[in-house]
């Protein structure tokens, strides 16, 4: 199995985990004399075999994450705490940007125009957020290319 396969079905098992959690927690209770739709014990039992299942799973993608490395020598899983970074980094320049544009609503409570201007450069910093987008994006683009070669 490739370590792609083996993210996507993660991705299912956490989704299948999810739907189950809605239907439990959806028929954790029922009105005095009624059934519930299904089971509880046997959806909690399916939930705990995902569990299981998906424990696995991440163990073998960590693992595989420690061994599988990009054309530069960086291993995965310094790769992905990069990406993770970046993402961090891009969100927290966007939002300062987006903080330092004035509002439209520039009056007061006596309906005195109250005037607000940028502490930073707005310009700039959507620039830098974009050029860490780009990065981020060029270094998601060879992390998933290693996922479709690397082995679980």
């Amino acid at each position: 199995m490739k370590l792609a396969e083996a993210l996507l079905e993660r991705k299912d098992l956490l989704k299948r985990l999810g739907v189950l959690k809605e239907r439990l927690v959806a028929d954790a209770k029922v009105q005095e004399g009624d059934r519930p739709a299904q089971d509880p014990e046997e959806l909690l039992s399916e939930a705990e075999g995902l569990c299981r299942r998906l424990k696995d799973l991440i163990a073998a993608i960590n693992r595989a994450n420690s061994r599988a490395c990009l054309s530069d020598g960086r291993t995965l899983t310094e790769a992905i705490a990069e990406r993770d970074v970046l993402r961090l980094w891009h969100g927290f320049l966007t939002a300062v940007a987006e903080a330092a544009v004035p509002s439209r609503d520039r009056f007061g409570l006596g309906r005195q125009e109250i005037k607000y201007v940028p502490t930073v450069d707005v310009a700039a910093l959507r620039k830098r957020a974009d050029e860490v987008a780009k990065a981020c994006r060029e270094l998601d683009a060879e992390i998933q290319a290693v996922n479709w070669q690397a082995d679980l």
